[in-house]
């Protein structure tokens, strides 16, 4: 399938059993709800999809299933999230045979890689594999920034580089990639709390956090905008905040899982050493979810 870089794409999460399987059946029914939402594109395995403490064979499993029950509809991506270039390319050639579209790729993990360390580490997996690539710049969590200058040699040198994933917590760090290098570099926000403002000034699309509990609001807002209904856009957006705020925290993952059971389309469980959410931080986000939906604002038809 060809990569169509835009729209909303889900980090989705991985979803697991009381006894720490893969539950693929809770997995199956939030994917079907993404689709009937209209999402553009999934992301599989990143810091929501728990990657750092699947197996190798728990992704395989997990990106075979998405492309089975995908079935060609949407473009599926891996994330590629390594400590070592040799593991990366692995990774990126396992996913290119499970049938992936694409890949999200960070920069190494744990090691933090000076500029040249990072580009090479990107070239060379590039070089090895077929896939299109989106580079997932998120300097404040992971600790090295992708620069311009650096885009700029990859896109040289590695024609599968093709997006990025933009969360640097800069909003006007879109209108310099739009200026550098116009549409041969697609921009995807990758911070929900900034995701409505990098759209309107010019970002293809959103690697969201919360659909994964509120598919239908995160593709109006998307879709709202793309059509110029700003203010209706913008309606959503505002109520939707204090719940994308749970996104930028630690506890991403168990804050999202929590919001997934009270819309119906996941469970708490997660893998340790992550444990569900308790005590007075669990009732701080219990309290921020009910009171969303106590407000939940009707979604305006836009198809």
């Amino acid at each position: 399938m060809a990569m169509d870089w835009k729209g909303v794409m889900p980090a989705i999460t991985t979803k697991f059993t009381q006894d720490d399987e893969l539950d693929l059946q809770m997995f199956e029914h939030n994917l079907k709800a993404q689709l009937d939402a209209g999402i553009h594109g999934i992301v599989l395995g990143g810091t929501l999809g728990e990657a750092s403490t699947l197996t190798e064979k728990e992704k395989q499993t997990l990106t075979q299933h998405t492309i089975k029950v995908i079935n060609g509809k949407i473009p599926v991506l891996v994330n590629i999230s390594e400590q070592s270039t040799k593991a990366a390319i692995a990774a990126a050639k396992q996913a290119e045979t499970d049938g992936a579209d694409a890949l999200m790729m960070l920069p190494p993990m744990r090691y933090k890689s000076c500029d040249t360390e990072t580009v090479e580490y990107f070239k060379e997996v590039a070089s090895n594999t077929a896939l299109p690539i989106m580079i997932y710049n998120n300097p404040i969590d992971y600790k090295i920034e992708v620069t311009l200058d650096m885009f700029e040699e990859l896109l040289q040198t590695c024609p599968n580089i093709e997006a990025v994933k933009e969360s640097t917590r800069d909003v006007t760090n879109i209108t310099r990639i739009k200026n550098r290098f116009g549409d041969r570099l697609k921009i995807l926000t990758g911070v929900d709390t900034l995701a409505l403002e990098s759209l309107l000034l010019g970002a293809d699309g959103w690697v969201a956090g919360l659909v994964c509990a509120f598919p239908k609001e995160t593709v109006a807002i998307y879709e709202l905008q793309k059509a110029g209904r700003i203010q209706e856009a913008l309606d959503i957006y505002r109520w939707f905040l204090p719940l994308l705020e749970l996104d930028i925290n630690p506890k991403l993952v168990q804050n999202i899982k929590l919001a997934e059971v009270y819309t119906g389309l996941g469970t708490e469980y997660v893998r340790k050493p992550r444990l569900p959410l308790f005590g007075t931080e669990r009732a701080n986000v219990i309290q921020i979810i009910e009171d969303s939906l106590r407000h939940r604002p009707l979604v305006p038809e836009y198809k």
